[in-house]
């Protein structure tokens, strides 16, 4: 028993965030040094997430026999999305304004770094709808993989596999390539995700080593406030939906908390993507509405950005 605790990914990733905060604190110097690990395995990770995502929805689209559930799964994931992140914005607001974490801060605007306000003030002004829809269409193919878009891989994939699906037979013999080539892909992620307390180890002792514990303790209350608002979403918020359509949320975090942890010690949500999208098919969900639903949801249901968007404005607003 002691020997299978020790071999988990769990039980690894753990130690290893543990290992990472204690040398980021008592050697920060030597703490700093150990970004490039960090950094790696997540650049390794992104390396295979474009082609994941477009063997996924591929072959889930191409081996589906109705094209209208594939529809409807996209439009009722969009609602779905919309309805959530509404809620996360809604329970981020009434939070910070009941409990005003960080108050007597006083953070004065002023001295905020005037270039690096306008860079983001002038993206937030070309993120219009249309901006954003042209973003989505690829220049071209190679392009969107090469920059690791997802909603771009997304759209070649889905176009794809609808048109691969209207091939019928003729089309066999391509959909048991991208099948087997989606196999070696898995491969490949397998054999990644043993460097995960290597890279989760090296993201702790960075950021421990160059923030030290002491910057997280001044914004203590803040951290605190949101991880709670977070759990309280969780368990409340998506318990109520899992419970409705007849799953325990508890037991599906117990299922996905290698990648909880994962995504905990590289602050990269983007690193659990692979083992979700392959962890999903295996708990029985169609491949198609894992290809879909999940990459989606990666740019339309960021829950805890929205709660933490809402609830950081309110601390630093003006006053405050």
């Amino acid at each position: 028993m002691k020997t299978s605790l020790f071999k988990s990914l769990y039980f690894q990733v753990l130690t290893a965030i543990a290992i990472g905060i204690l040398l980021g604190h008592f050697y920060p110097e030597i703490g700093e040094q150990m970004k490039p690990l960090g950094d790696g395995f997540v650049k390794l990770i992104k390396m295979i997430i474009a082609p994941v995502i477009f063997c996924t929805v591929v072959t889930g689209i191409a081996g589906m026999e109705s094209m209208k559930a594939v529809g409807r799964t996209g439009a009722v994931a969009l609602l779905y999305f919309e309805i959530v992140s509404t809620i996360a914005l809604i329970i981020g607001l009434i939070i910070v304004n009941v409990v005003q974490p960080g108050a007597g801060m006083n953070v004065d605007p002023a001295t905020l770094d005037a270039k690096a306000v306008a860079v983001y003030a002038d993206q937030a002004k070309d993120q219009g709808i249309v901006a954003f829809i042209m973003d989505v269409i690829p220049a071209s193919v190679i392009g969107a993989f090469a920059s690791g878009n997802i909603l771009q891989v997304l759209l070649f994939a889905v176009l794809f596999g609808f048109a691969l699906h209207r091939l019928g037979s003729k089309g066999q013999l391509i959909f048991n390539v991208i099948e087997s080539f989606s196999q070696v892909i898995f491969g490949i992620i397998n054999m990644i995700m043993r460097l995960a307390p290597i890279g989760a180890f090296g993201a702790m002792a960075f950021t421990i080593g160059k923030y030290g514990v002491g910057t997280l303790v001044q914004l203590g209350q803040l951290i605190i406030c949101f991880y709670i608002t977070c759990i309280l979403f969780v368990v409340l918020v998506l318990g109520s939906i899992a419970k409705a359509t007849g799953f325990s949320i508890f037991k599906f975090i117990r299922y996905i908390r290698e990648e909880l942890l994962i995504v905990l010690g590289t602050s990269s949500s983007e690193s659990a993507l692979p083992r979700m999208l392959d962890k999903m098919e295996k708990l029985g969900c169609r491949k198609s509405v894992v290809g879909l639903v999940i990459p989606t949801g990666y740019s339309f249901n960021l829950d805890g950005t929205s709660i933490y968007l809402t609830m950081a404005a309110g601390v630093y607003r003006p006053g405050h």
